[in-house]
Formats: C-alpha cells, structure tokens, sequence
C-alpha cells in the first residue's frame, strides 16, 4: 500500500509540473536596466568647472565633491573640455566637447590635458615635454570642464558613446538646466 501510494504520489507530482499553460500577451515595453530587470536607479550627475592654470596652481585644477554629489569608488568619472563654440543653423552657439585626455601640438611641443580622480576629488592637470610657463593665455585661462559621474552598474550595461558628452547627459536624462557650475 505504501508503494502505490509512494508511486500515485510521484505519478501526481510529475503531472503537476508538466502543466504549462498558453504563453500570455507581452507586458508593456518598459526600460532595460541590469540583467534586464527595470527599476534601477541611475544617479549620474554632470557638473561643470572653471579654472585657470598657472604656476601657483602647478598647472592643475583640483576640485573636490561636496557632499550633496554622491560619488562610489566603482563609479567612473568622465571629464570633458570645453574645445571650441562654433555656430548652429540659426546663428546661436554651440559648444563642442572633448573627452580627455586631449594632445595638442604645438610651436613649443605636445601639451596635454589631463585627470584623474578618486570617488572624492577630481583633478585636471596639464602635463608638456616643454616648460608651461610658455603657454598662451588662450591654452591656460578660463578653462572650462565638465565632469560627468556615471554609477558603474549604468557605465557596465549602457550602450552609449562615452566619447559624446550630450549622448552621456541623454542617457543620464540630464539637461543643460540640471549642471552645476562652479568657479574655481
């Protein structure tokens, strides 16, 4: 008696199981985050610096993040410069934006910026195979930055351009409104 109802059991189980229904309709399209699941949080921010290089400076620009910037050691940090404004169609300017680190060739030889970071500071530097002391003002002075924090689970999965700084801000959902700007 034992043994039927061992065998009904396992009998029982493996109907159970092997049920399977019709597939159901698709759910509303959503958006993809980690592993496909929704419902990540991105807090990815971009601020924007203003400084000018000079001896007393030793040619960098340091910036360390308050508080209110929530910055993680996995997060990865992304620095732009201000190259160049040119005009749109309608006559308006229009910043264009490089990835550092950016060469420059010049009369005196190859200038270089650069940076680095730790998930407390960053920090913008110049480095030459000449004395920097021979740089224009237009290469040193009013130099602008932008400093894009992206959490790493975001920079891990995310198809984006990081070479683009408005692709970076678009996939951030961040707007010209919503950047820092600080004067150093």
């Amino acid at each position: 008696m034992k043994k039927i109802s061992l065998l009904f059991g396992a009998f029982l189980t493996l109907i159970i199981l092997s049920c399977e229904g019709p597939t159901g309709p698709p759910g509303p399209p959503g958006f993809d985050g980690l592993n496909g699941e929704d419902g990540i949080n991105i807090l990815g921010q971009v601020l924007e610096i203003e400084g000018t290089f000079d001896a007393g400076n030793n040619y960098s620009l340091f910036y360390e993040f308050p508080q209110t910037v929530e910055v993680f050691e996995s997060d990865v940090v992304l620095v732009y410069i201000l190259w160049d404004v040119a005009e749109d169609g309608n006559g308006e300017p229009l910043d264009i934006w490089r990835l550092l680190p950016q060469t420059r060739i010049l009369n005196q030889g190859l200038l270089q910026y650069n940076y680095d970071f730790t998930f407390l500071d960053v920090s913008v530097f110049l480095e030459s195979d000449f004395d920097l002391g021979t740089l224009s003002p237009g290469d040193t002075d009013n130099q602008v930055f932008r400093i894009a924090i992206v959490p790493a689970e975001f920079a891990q999965s995310a198809k984006m351009d990081t070479s683009n700084i408005g692709e970076v801000m678009s996939s951030l959902n961040i707007t010209e409104a919503n950047i820092s700007r600080i004067q150093l």
